[in-house]
């Protein structure tokens, strides 16, 4: 696993690569994290500038653009039930779709859709029986962030989310998901009962 630090300068680190130059400027060091204890990262990680860099970064992200499409499908999804699912992804500074799944898939063509190292929304269409024996429909926000993804990635698609969210009016459900077992049928059907 590798692990991006980024370095200002003029700040002062406990750890033994705290950089010495009087000017400042933005460096981008990579360590395997062999070569570095986890504790000096965990540090590093901790430390107020980098949460301030963090908060910076997610407050850029919320104003992440949302395509148009992305509002017209989800549109059609919630008032013509034309498509089953649909995946979005971010595309350099706004949010587009990605995928679109017809009427007829089901649950398991869904979640195959998904990739396994890559962040993504989703949102689904899940038809139930209640306990009462009557068809309903519940329209599930899903926040895919499996732990293989890049760090950064799930640091901007996490700060975006509650933003593109907004945009889509009608969203019943939401899950987070970091591997399909955190999303699986059984916890879809719990959650939409």
């Amino acid at each position: 696993m590798f692990v991006s630090l980024l370095l200002y300068s003029r700040i002062s680190f406990p750890l033994p690569f705290s950089p010495s130059h009087s000017t400042l400027f933005l460096t981008f060091a990579h360590f395997h994290s062999s070569h570095l204890p986890f504790s000096c990262i965990e540090r590093f990680l901790n430390h107020p500038f980098i949460f301030a860099l963090n908060v910076d970064m997610a407050n850029a992200a919320s104003g992440m653009a949302v395509h148009d499409d992305c509002k017209l499908k989800f549109h059609e999804l919630k008032t013509k039930r034309i498509y089953r699912f649909i995946t979005f992804k971010i595309e350099g500074q706004q949010v587009v779709v990605d995928k679109i799944g017809s009427p007829e898939e089901d649950y398991d063509a869904f979640t195959a859709s998904l990739p396994a190292d890559e962040c993504r929304y989703a949102v689904f269409d899940f038809d139930f029986t209640t306990d009462e024996n009557c068809q309903k429909s519940k329209i599930f926000f899903i926040a895919w962030s499996p732990d293989t993804s890049k760090i950064r990635s799930k640091m901007v698609y996490a700060s975006s989310k509650d933003r593109f969210k907004r945009e889509l009016d009608g969203i019943q459900v939401e899950l987070q998901a970091t591997d399909p077992s955190e999303m699986s049928l059984d916890i879809v059907k719990a959650r939409a009962i």
